[in-house]
Order: C-alpha cells, then structure tokens, then sequence
C-alpha cells in the first residue's frame, strides 16, 4: 500500500493504525507536497517525516517539489478559504500524483495521511482519492483514525516522539489569509537580503532539528522546550544624508515609533553618537569590528554578510545597552555632519520558540 504523506504529526499517528489494521500490508510512504511554502518549511517538514518512518520502519519515498505546476493548478483560487475550493483541487493533484506513483510501483492500493488532519474534510477527501483510485485501477484506503477519540491520541502520540508541529496547513495562500485573521506577521514568507538567520525562522527550526536529528544517532539525550521571548523582524531600512542615500547596517532589535525621522547627530558618548530626536544610535564600522572583533572592509559587505544574530545581540551589550533597550543602533563608514533621514520599519513583538537542550 503507498501512502501518501503530508506531515510527521499526520503521519506518525496514522501508519502506526495502518500497520495494526493492515498487518501483512507492505506500507511504503510518499511524501509528496508541492503545496508546501517556503521550501525551507517543506525541508523541515520532510525531515520530521524521514525520521518518523526511520522509527517505524517504513520506507519512504519523496516527490517532486514541482511547485510551479501545482501553482499554476490552483491559479485563480488564491482567496478561497480553509477547505473550499483550493483545496480540493490541492488534493486532487496530489492524490493523482500518489495514485499514478503506487500503479507504478506496482501497488494496488493507495491512501493518504491526510485523512486523520482535524483540518480536513474527511469527505472531500474520499470523494476525491476513490476518483483517482478508479482511474489507475487501484483502491483507496480510507479509514476513519480520527473517531473514537483518534485526534487526542493522536496529539499524545506527536507529544512523546517529539515531532515537529507546524503551526500552518502548507501552502502560502492559506498562511496569507491564516495569519491575516490572526494579526500576524507572516514572517515565514521574508529573510533579510543578509540571510541572517532570525529567531523562531524556519532557518532556526531547521538547524536545531538538524542537530537533534545528529543527537539521536548518536544516543546523547536532550530536550525541546519552549521559550516566550520578545521577537524582532525589519522589513525595510535606509539612511539618507542631505538626501543621499548612504550605506547603513542596523544591528538587530533596532525600533522607532513612527517608522521614520530625521535631524542630526547632536552629541557623542566616546564612540556612540546620538541623534537629536527619537533615541536613535550610531557607531562606525571601526567601533563595529573592534568590538566584534571583525574586519569589515566597508558597511554593504557587512549588510550582505553579518555575523550571527546571536553575536549581535551581544554586540548591542558591549555598547552599554540593556536588554529592554530598544533603539535604533545604525553602523556607518564615517558618522555624517550633516542633516539626515532614515528609516527603519521593524515589528516587536511576544513569541515563543524551541530550544534543544543537551543532557
């Protein structure tokens, strides 16, 4: 039997009744969502899903991120809500693609884990896999894993094997509207042109299940947990001096009220110098890499390759700052004399992240 997979939480729960149902069946999984974005998170989510069938001993075989043919699938369906439309076509493509690869491979049945999803229609789903099932001339599986209380054990099971819970569907249409309701930054959909990597990112994520994905080859303990932390993200900043727009690193955290200022630097504190209004900060690349202990040759190449989040918010520390100070610290060439603009558009705001420890 191919079972088609969508994610580790979906996935883990529902094979595991597969293999107690069906147990001479030879399950073999297939990750194949091209509807996830960005990729990063697709990345992640496979990851989470190699490891789930690596527990269960199931082989798995992965899909072709074909993203471009499954937007051009769903064209003109980009607002239709949580289970309408969209959606249906989503599953369509995707159980074709199931259904097309387990008559490949020689199966002659095929399901999907998507049907234990508390965000599915059970129906829509079986209405649209028994479709394609007669098309290939191959079954479809669809049992009912949510009943009976299907949904908690489920939840409990995700919870004792650490998987990885996304906190979205996949696609970026349902994130834009999912995080529109919420009042959200849809951060997910942005990383800064210095590919830092930012706090609670999918970049971060993927990094610290990397390590434990290492961790567990090698038997060493650990533990996730969770952290509420004030979180920061810039969307865009520049600096212009007598309207010229002028090279500038912000350093992480760096926030203004009305997004936008201008004056002129009216005084300095050995190597910071203020601005007359709106507490912004500005040090130059020298002070930068002597307290960095960098050798930037010029403030673009330290937009384009900074050093880590972490190792700048350690340098904020080094300039006297304290943890709730949130102004504008800006790195320039040569600290300007004359009248200046700047912008600097950021979000604050309280989230919670992972963070694997090591025992």
């Amino acid at each position: 039997m191919l079972v088609h997979i969508c994610c580790s939480v979906d996935s883990h729960y529902f094979l595991q009744k597969l293999q107690k149902e069906y147990p001479k069946e030879k399950l073999v999984g297939f990750f194949y969502d091209p509807n996830i974005h960005p990729y990063s998170e697709y990345y992640l989510r496979l990851l989470d899903v190699k490891r789930s069938c690596k527990m269960l001993g199931i082989e798995l075989i992965e899909g072709v991120y074909d993203v471009q043919n499954w937007l051009e699938v769903v064209r003109g369906l980009e607002h239709e809500p949580e289970k309408g439309s969209r959606c249906s076509v989503c599953f369509d493509r995707r159980f074709e693609v199931s259904a097309k690869k387990a008559s490949e491979l020689g199966e002659n049945s095929f399901t999907s884990t998507l049907l234990t999803s508390p965000k599915k229609s059970l129906k829509q789903l079986q209405i649209a896999g028994e479709a394609l099932g007669k098309k290939y001339g191959i079954s479809f599986i669809a049992p009912d894993y949510r009943k009976s209380s299907g949904t908690q054990e489920q939840n409990i099971l995700a919870k004792k094997d650490i998987l990885y819970r996304q906190n979205y569907c996949g696609c970026l249409f349902g994130l834009n509207i999912q995080r529109k309701q919420q009042e959200k930054l849809v951060d997910e959909l942005f990383m800064p042109i210095s590919q830092q990597i930012q706090p609670d990112s999918i970049e971060e994520r993927i990094e610290m299940y990397e390590k434990r994905w290492r961790l567990e080859e090698t038997n060493r303990p650990y533990r996730i947990i969770k952290q509420r932390f004030l979180n920061w993200r810039m969307t865009m900043g520049w600096l212009k001096v007598r309207k010229v727009m002028t090279p500038v690193h912000f350093l992480p955290y760096s926030h203004i009220k009305n997004e936008y200022s201008r004056g002129k630097i009216e005084y300095n504190i050995d190597e910071i110098y203020y601005l007359n209004r709106d507490e912004v900060r500005f040090i130059t690349l020298d002070t930068y890499n002597t307290l960095a202990h960098t050798n930037y040759q010029n403030v673009t190449e330290l937009i384009f390759a900074p050093p880590s989040f972490a190792d700048e918010v350690a340098l904020r520390a080094t300039l006297g700052v304290t943890a709730y100070d949130l102004s504008a610290i800006m790195v320039v060439d040569k600290i300007p004399t004359e009248k200046i603009e700047l912008r600097c558009q950021s979000r604050i705001f309280s989230d919670v992240k992972e963070l694997l420890i090591t025992l």
